[in-house]
């Protein structure tokens, strides 16, 4: 069985372009392709779909407005020739955000991103070399909104995120970003297999902890301390690791 994809762009060449790349991929079929993202809704109400490639600014119905509208969401892949809505895409658990124009391998990352949380086996015809696979690893990012402007932050990157009431503040390397956000917020969203909740101020990089005891885990030279309540998950998860 093929996974199901709708494309919907209010510009044929974008479409047309979209529509070249999944043809290029065994395992996923297209099962719609529109300009006009209300005929787009009027599908979704009638047939499921796994993924759809979706425009963010169009006329009447705008990309986010329409998969808002969606009861039963399939999975979402931005395309797109602006950054301003970076934020909103993700909120809405958006698998990726690419911008114009797109490139087949970026596209084939954000496409093995869909097989990834849809747990989808691709089918032969679909295979990201090891080249792609690092690549894919490297792209993996967020935005936050920070001096007025949308920063991207890869995740490899991030030390530790500290809260500080409605601020975060991000570490990464040579400086900390500061934006307006709860720390749970970004608890959500980032990878649990990554990132760990040490205490209601503290959220790691399990991959950057340098050493740990059972009240404490040095990060960046810096040591970091684990909360009362988190202990025993914090304890377990790092045990783990070490055996």
């Amino acid at each position: 069985m093929k996974l199901q994809c709708l494309l919907v762009d209010d510009e044929p060449l974008a479409l047309d372009i979209i529509e070249s790349y999944v043809n290029k991929v065994e395992g996923i079929e297209i099962v719609g392709k529109f300009s006009n993202p209300v005929k787009a809704f009027e599908m979704l109400q009638k047939q499921k779909v796994d993924l759809i490639f979706l425009d963010i600014n169009m006329p009447k119905l705008n990309g986010l407005e329409l998969i808002q509208s969606v009861a039963d969401r399939p999975k979402v892949i931005f395309t797109t020739a602006y950054r301003d809505y970076a934020q909103d895409a993700f909120e809405l658990d958006a698998v990726d955000y690419l911008l114009k124009p797109i490139s087949f391998s970026r596209f084939l990352r954000a496409l093995g991103k869909a097989y990834q949380q849809l747990q989808w086996k691709p089918l032969p015809g679909f295979e990201i070399s090891e080249d792609d696979g690092a690549a894919f690893s490297e792209m993996k990012f967020i935005y936050v909104k920070a001096d007025k402007k949308m920063v991207k932050v890869i995740l490899k990157d991030i030390f530790y995120i500290e809260s500080l009431k409605d601020y975060i503040l991000i570490h990464i390397p040579g400086k900390r970003i500061i934006t307006k956000q709860k720390i749970s917020y970004l608890e959500e969203k980032l990878p649990e297999d990554q990132f760990l909740r040490i205490h209601r101020s503290f959220l790691i990089s399990i991959a950057k902890i340098e050493a740990f005891t059972l009240n404490n885990v040095e990060i960046n030279g810096k040591e970091l301390p684990i909360g009362r309540s988190y202990k025993n998950e914090v304890a377990e998860i790092l045990n783990k690791a070490v055996d």
